[in-house]
């Protein structure tokens, strides 16, 4: 299939299809904690490579398990390393889509950058380009990429958004999807006012898009239900989905099926249950439940 072809099927599955994205893009940062939840102790590895050859297995198991496909689970995030992975000797992405009809994206931030009025931008990336361009190699969709907001800032939160927004159209340019995450810090007090602030400070950065160009939009779940109502039906936004964020999994299904249009993204919560030490049939069960409780938390929305 044609690039232009498989890009097409996968716009038409993210744009109209049940289900939800799994997130699976632990970077070099968040591995050990991610693994520790998995089972997997620091002392099983000596070197960085060890330990993301240890992930790597982890998040193949996950692709790989039966009720890992493009049925509930649209689309996937994929690390950087993962994607210059193999599973069962195919690139991961190719894998996802070809063999399990997900579709694929990249995290492609390198991280945070200190705290300044209230909001963490990201820190530079003067790679992005080449790597826009090994992703658009690898087959993969589109891309993510996350900063945080902490304060209800309105220049700190013009500032993150005016960021994200940049490097979104970088993006767009080379032919991908980007997935627009400026997190709001779930335990702020002034949360609900961070909320408000992001949504009228993105309501103008889609509105200044040229014809024709696209974004999707990860968030997390408002304090005011369907708050971002207006992003959902906005025609500049392919899909609207939400991070987990440190909510367990069940209070994020809950919050999730309180807002209409929005489907999940989680990463943490998707992990939640399993483990390294389980047999192939348990592993299985606990992450085909995790996989029906987030798609009917996606549906009900």
């Amino acid at each position: 299939m044609a690039r232009e072809e498989m890009i097409k099927a996968m716009a038409e599955q993210m744009t109209g299809k049940d289900g939800f994205i799994a997130a699976l893009d632990q970077s070099g940062g968040s591995t050990p904690k991610a693994l520790k939840q998995y089972g997997v102790a620091e002392t099983a590895w000596s070197s960085d490579e060890e330990m993301f050859a240890l992930m790597h297995a982890m998040r193949a198991r996950m692709i790989k398990a039966d009720a890992f496909t493009g049925e509930k689970v649209i689309g996937a995030i994929l690390f950087e390393r993962t994607m210059d992975g193999e599973i069962d000797g195919r690139p991961t992405a190719d894998y996802l889509w070809q063999k399990r009809g997900v579709v694929p994206f990249l995290k492609v931030d390198q991280g945070l950058a200190a705290e300044e009025d209230g909001v963490q931008l990201m820190k530079p990336m003067p790679g992005l380009d080449a790597l826009l361009r090994r992703a658009v190699a690898k087959n993969v969709f589109g891309t993510k990429m996350r900063s945080v907001i902490n304060a209800a800032n309105p220049a700190g939160i013009a500032a993150i958004v005016r960021q994200q927004f940049e490097v979104g159209r970088q993006i767009i340019a080379h032919g991908l999807m980007p997935i627009i995450e400026p997190e709001v810090t779930i335990t702020i007090a002034d949360k609900a006012e961070a909320e408000a602030l992001l949504l009228a400070t993105i309501l103008k950065q889609l509105d200044a898009l040229p014809e024709g160009e696209k974004v999707m939009l990860k968030l997390s779940l408002p304090t005011v239900a369907n708050l971002y109502a207006p992003l959902v039906a906005h025609p500049k936004v392919m899909r609207v989905v939400a991070l987990s964020g440190g909510y367990s999994r069940a209070e994020a299904n809950r919050l999730l099926g309180l807002n209409v249009g929005i489907i999940a993204s989680f990463s943490r919560a998707m992990a939640e249950g399993l483990s390294a030490g389980q047999s192939d049939a348990e592993f299985n069960r606990v992450i085909g439940e995790t996989i029906d409780s987030i798609y009917q938390a996606s549906r009900a929305a």
